[in-house]
């Protein structure tokens, strides 16, 4: 006997009748013996068309009016599914945020949990229920709808496994595990068996659709075993657990590809020290996350500052930084939303030369410009023209090899570490 948090995403709870299945197999696997909590997404396009509804009133809603209106679409489809199950002949119960609690903080839009209670799950599963959870969504302090980010059902299911100490976290959506890269970008990815939490870290904050990077961060700290899965494909998946020696083996495991954001530049602010900190302080007061960071070469005392921000966050970002230029008598503003980062990630490149450039040389060979660059420990990141990012993805999955069965690209990886060490 088992304790099992199970998570469903969307696409998985898009009709009555994926409802009706996802209860049929959730029913099956308690009455295999393990006690099950289902954290539930909002069923397939519902948030989308509740944001569309705030939008079309105002392009910058209050955030706190946002978040109690987007987060009912996970209330309606953790209800259907205890109805669902009852109807089986189950014994089930929904709960929202407020009533577990999920308890976070008060920053709207991305609230971070900061405790959840596990009293009322446990009594409940001690009674034979299957416990339904409302994901994406929590409470603040004092009783206000906060939501987690987009995604934030993954880590919502993490959160309670952490709670729970579950023995599993099953993520369910539309694909049976995670790929080398994309499939509808490059159709010779390959599925992952075990990929590490550093890797997918990577890959989920450089916009790879595979678990919300929260979830990821949440999983690595109390050491909650992932396991993603196809909903209604085959049981095969990839576990996302601890790296070993033999991830290492590979240099890249996958390419990742990222289209949600822009680049603000501003052009022509004093080079001086506490200009940085004037630009990018009043963003992150407004919980607006900056990934890459360019400073051009400092020209008769004045310099171009660009950065990237969500496409979601441009709005609210362009006029944050209007407002700073303006003090700092900037000449003007531009922004750019047609631009794609393209990254390769693997644990490998910590030990083995040459990544970056190998990467240069590819675009550079596909006569594709880099606008930005960022690296990290086992990753490397290019800003390309949108046009090209698809194109970007398709030369790097090949010129590493992620195309070739895993014992051919670990062969590899064993030939050139021994040529390294000669």
């Amino acid at each position: 006997m088992a304790l099992v948090v199970q998570k469903y995403g969307g696409s998985s709870l898009g009709t009555v009748e994926k409802i009706q299945e996802v209860a049929r197999k959730v029913l099956s696997r308690q009455r295999s013996g393990d006690d099950v909590v289902v954290v539930a997404s909002a069923m397939q396009g519902e948030t989308d068309r509740l944001i569309g509804l705030a939008v079309g009133i105002t392009d910058v809603p209050e955030l706190r009016e946002y978040d109690s209106m987007i987060s009912t679409g996970e209330q309606v489809s953790t209800a259907l599914l205890a109805i669902a199950v009852q109807a089986q002949g189950g014994k089930a119960r929904s709960l929202l945020a407020h009533q577990i609690p999920i308890r976070t903080d008060c920053a709207f839009k991305d609230a971070r949990i900061e405790e959840i209670g596990t009293e009322r799950i446990r009594s409940l599963l001690d009674q034979g229920y299957v416990i339904f959870v409302a994901g994406f969504q929590g409470a603040d302090c004092d009783g206000n709808v906060t939501t987690l980010g987009r995604g934030g059902s993954d880590t919502t299911a993490v959160a309670v496994a952490a709670a729970l100490k579950a023995d599993v976290c099953e993520i369910y959506s539309d694909v049976d595990g995670i790929y080398t890269t994309d499939p509808r970008v490059e159709e010779r990815a390959r599925r992952l068996d075990k990929v590490s939490y550093e890797e997918v870290l990577e890959m989920s904050s450089l916009g790879a659709k595979v678990l919300q990077i929260r979830a990821v961060e949440m999983a690595m700290k109390h050491n909650v075993p992932v396991l993603c899965l196809s909903t209604f494909g085959p049981p095969t998946g990839t576990l996302v657990t601890k790296g070993d020696k033999e991830m290492e083996q590979i240099v890249v495991s996958g390419v990742a590809l990222d289209r949600n954001e822009c680049k603000i530049t501003i052009c022509r602010v004093p080079d001086r020290p506490g200009v940085a900190a004037a630009i990018f302080h009043p963003l992150s007061e407004a919980n607006i996350s900056v990934d890459m960071i360019i400073q051009n070469v400092s020209e008769a005392g004045y310099t171009d500052i660009s950065f990237t921000v969500r496409k979601e966050d441009l709005a609210r970002a362009k006029k944050i930084s209007a407002r700073t230029a303006k003090e700092l008598r900037s000449d003007r503003i531009v922004t750019d939303d047609k631009i794609s980062k393209v990254s390769v990630v693997g644990l490998g490149m910590r030990s083995h030369a040459g990544v970056a450039a190998k990467m240069f040389n590819t675009l550079a060979a596909g006569n594709i410009n880099i606008q930005m660059i960022s690296t990290s420990e086992i990753k490397v990141s290019c800003v390309v023209d949108q046009k090209f990012g698809e194109l970007a993805v398709r030369l790097l999955h090949e010129a590493f090899g992620l195309d070739k069965p895993p014992e051919i690209s670990r062969a590899a990886g064993k030939k050139r570490a021994a040529k390294s060490k000669k």
